[in-house]
């Protein structure tokens, strides 16, 4: 075990699968500098510019780029900077490297990972804070993945670099600095959901950032008398189905958080699925459809804080 920042674990994951497989680069802006967030810092110095390779300001050149290497046996991990801006390049995400294998019967792989940094970024304003993440989950050929913590973000990288597929993998922005044990020897299986919080009253499930949240809401309502059940869904697509649902039949309710817009977010799937295959009682808790704001005030409005979790546990089952 070491401790690591949740930047650190991604890049420690990236320099070990650099080092045994000289086919994987990575691309992007700034990154030989150690990226904005410090996720590649020193691996510039370590594999030279051919293998950590700095790009242009053109997302779509950098995803092109990425998806024609990926084709021609590379595995590239792709820098987008910020989720937001992986918008520029969302034809070669959605039509180029989540098809090829499907179009090509099988002929062409496109095995890439692609950083997508989500989620509210402090004093960043409506184009550096948002979560897409219901977007790629949505399109056939993409594995969407968003790691919670420093040792999901080493043991999921992992995984996703040995995918053999598109992997659009979500570093929340916010998570950068937190610290946590990781265990560098330890894997991960890509749509494998962990339970961090056993209950037996609700079962609440969400990811990324909110996570933490929901793990703050399941202890405030402890002291009210309610036990909660926290999972960890960790993958997006594909998800455990079988987790959530095993624990809400345990628990005969259900709740699902997300930072992202409550409006056609990921979490109306999961919410829809157990209520058809369970018919039990079952809450979304969102952002509200709005742009994240600057100003403090305005930012505040956007975020799911444990209070609304709390508020939505309790009318699941008073408390």
């Amino acid at each position: 075990m070491a401790v690591m920042s949740y930047a650190q674990a991604a890049c420690n994951a990236l320099a070990s699968a650099m080092r045994a497989d000289p086919a994987v680069v990575a691309l992007g802006e700034d990154i030989g500098r150690g990226g904005i967030f410090g996720q590649y810092a020193g691996l510039q110095q370590e594999f030279g510019p051919e293998r950590v390779i700095d790009a242009p300001i053109s997302e779509a050149a950098i995803m092109g780029a990425a998806v024609g290497m990926a084709l021609t046996g590379m595995k590239p991990v792709v820098e987008m900077r910020v989720a937001d801006f992986a918008l520029c390049a969302i034809d070669e995400i959605v039509n180029q490297a989540a098809k090829n294998r499907y179009m090509f019967g099988g002929q062409g792989r496109v095995p890439l990972v692609a950083r997508l940094p989500i989620g509210i970024w402090a004093a960043s304003a409506a184009q550096h804070s948002q979560s897409f993440e219901a977007w790629f989950a949505h399109i056939p050929g993409l594995v969407v993945v968003a790691p919670a913590t420093p040792a999901d973000n080493h043991a999921l990288l992992t995984a996703a670099l040995a995918c053999g597929d598109p992997v659009i993998y979500m570093e929340h922005k916010m998570l950068w600095g937190m610290t946590g044990e990781v265990d560098t020897t330890a894997t991960a299986k890509l749509g494998k959901a962990e339970i961090v919080r056993p209950g037996h009253d609700v079962t609440l499930v969400s990811w990324s950032k909110q996570v933490h949240v929901a793990l703050e809401a399941a202890q405030l309502a402890e002291a009210k008398g309610l036990s909660v059940e926290v999972i960890d869904l960790r993958t997006l697509w594909p998800w455990d189905r079988a987790t959530v649902l095993g624990s809400a039949a345990r628990t005969g309710r259900a709740l699902v958080t997300h930072e992202a817009v409550q409006a056609a977010g990921f979490g109306a799937e999961i919410a829809a699925t157990i209520a058809e295959e369970l018919g039990i009682p079952v809450k979304r808790v969102g952002a509200p459809r709005i742009p994240v704001g600057y100003a403090p005030t305005l930012e505040a409005a956007a975020h799911v804080p444990a209070a609304r979790i709390l508020d939505a546990l309790c009318k699941l089952k008073p408390c």
